[in-house]
């Protein structure tokens, strides 16, 4: 491995792994929290106020999100960034300062959600609960890797941009543009000397508020859960599987109808609400059109293996791969028909909402980017893989995690809406609020079972990186295609 080591500098792909995977675990364990919260209440009131559900879920929500995700999509960056432009940050030191800050004032945005969210200090707004003064170092951030990512293209000795940078292209460009207009804001106390320094006033109100909020949710999962991961998959499938991607006409397809449709999906938010109907009806026809360049995706990543089928019998990263496609295909398919009006009068504000979001950030997000690390982990450190039969174990593991939660929060949802839409002979409703409380305890408890197995899954997923690096064998070359393991 000297010769790769002296060719590329893995340093900054080494760290964003090591946040991914501590942030990963931080995010899920909460997780698991708020579901055994919901099964069991009194879990609420352990740690006073900092322990009870509303404290927690944005807290888990940031960290996933702009932890793990970001995090594991950044370590990919600076690792492929460099070898599908052919340059290297020892022939450009500029480029490497520039990733220097960016994981520096990363870390520092890190430090700052988790003071505020922690200490219930946020704005209210969905996927975007921090502060002014934390969307200031959001900013700054998400900057500095425009900057690594551009800088990177221009001084490229590659011709070709592979799909993967398309994916984080669009990633950089979608999330700038959103990210700053729903979080236009006055900083009170600057303006007038009262307050506290971390408070400030949209510049938006009411139905405006909404729309340009729901603007920037959903399309906060559309450019880092979805076009970030996207880009992930699109290297790692290929050079695990030795596979070329199966068309490249069906990624032109779907990298531009997606960009396209999902800009104007988030309007399905908003159903039923005090928005224009021409907006929730435009939301709900561009979300059923999102399934072609969706499933064109995942049609891609699934036909790259055709011929190969018997690699998922022999890799495990291969099953993870293939199965957060699949997960993808779900997801994508679920959340379409939970927009059309009819069937969001019964799913809107369920727990089959719950598990739609949770199908996509358990089975195609996380999935991928376990894989992602795996596929790194004997590039960057010249180890072979730990141990194969403790990622065939966790990937089962999770797999069974997977089902409790996703099934129970379908079983859930359909229930809620039905009790919430049942009335009697004279039209009034037929159930209070908290007998649906009470027949949910059941599917709460599996959903707490579901997230506890996906969290074993994970620390087992954790030791095999910490043993990969401190006492696997060592390579003598980098693997070719698929990564070397240990049995």
């Amino acid at each position: 491995m000297q010769d790769n080591v002296k060719q590329y500098d893995y340093s900054l792909a080494k760290w964003f792994l090591l946040i991914c995977v501590v942030t990963g675990f931080l995010g899920m364990l909460i997780g698991v929290i708020l579901a055994a919260q919901l099964a069991v209440p009194n879990l609420n009131y352990i740690a006073g106020e900092y322990s009870i559900f509303g404290r927690l879920r944005p807290l888990h929500t940031n960290v996933i999100i702009y932890g793990f995700t970001l995090s594991g999509m950044w370590a990919g960056w600076y690792y492929f960034g460099q070898r599908v432009l052919k340059i290297t940050y020892h022939d450009h030191p500029f480029l490497k300062l520039v990733g220097v800050l960016h994981l520096v004032v990363y870390v520092i945005t890190l430090a700052i959600a988790l003071y505020t969210l922690f200490a219930g200090i946020t704005q209210s707004k969905e996927y975007s609960e921090l502060p002014w003064i934390g969307d200031i170092f959001i900013v700054l951030t998400w900057v500095l890797w425009g900057t690594s990512l551009f800088g990177s293209m221009a001084v490229r000795r590659e011709k070709v941009i592979y799909i993967s940078l398309w994916y984080f292209i669009a990633t950089f460009t979608a999330i700038s543009v959103l990210f700053i207009f729903n979080n236009l804001a006055v900083p009170t106390r600057l303006v007038t000397g009262l307050g506290s320094i971390w408070h400030s006033v949209s510049m938006y109100a009411g139905t405006n508020d909404a729309l340009i909020q729901w603007w920037w949710g959903h399309n906060a999962v559309a450019f880092v859960f979805t076009s970030g991961i996207i880009g992930l998959i699109y290297y790692v499938l290929p050079k695990e599987s030795g596979q070329p991607v199966f068309s490249y006409k069906l990624t032109l397809f779907s990298f531009w109808s997606l960009m396209f449709v999902y800009i104007w999906a988030g309007g399905h938010h908003l159903i039923y609400s005090t928005v224009p109907d021409w907006v929730q009806s435009l939301g709900s026809v561009f979300s059923v059109v999102l399934i072609l360049p969706s499933w064109g995706t995942a049609i891609n990543m699934l036909l790259t293996m055709r011929g190969q089928w018997h690699q998922l019998k022999e890799s495990p990263l291969i099953k993870f791969l293939v199965l957060a496609s699949t997960w993808y295909m779900l997801a994508t398919l679920e959340g379409p028909i939970q927009s059309i009006k009819s069937v969001n009068a019964l799913a809107h504000f369920t727990d089959w909402i719950v598990g739609h979001v949770h199908d996509a950030a358990l089975g195609w997000v996380a999935f991928t980017i376990i894989a992602t690390i795996y596929h790194l982990l004997p590039r960057l450190f010249g180890r072979e893989i730990y141990s194969k039969k403790i990622i065939e174990a966790q990937f089962w593991i999770m797999m069974v995690g997977i089902v409790f939660y996703f099934s129970s929060m379908w079983i859930a949802g359909i229930v809620q809406g039905m009790m919430w839409r049942d009335i009697t002979e004279l039209g009034q409703l037929k159930y209070s609020f908290i007998d649906t409380v009470i027949q949910l305890k059941p599917y709460y408890t599996l959903r707490a079972l579901g997230g506890a197995l996906y969290l074993v899954g994970f620390v087992m997923f954790i030791y095999n990186i910490v043993m990969t690096i401190v006492a696997a064998k060592e390579l003598k070359k980098e693997p070719e295609f698929a990564s070397p393991m240990a049995s």
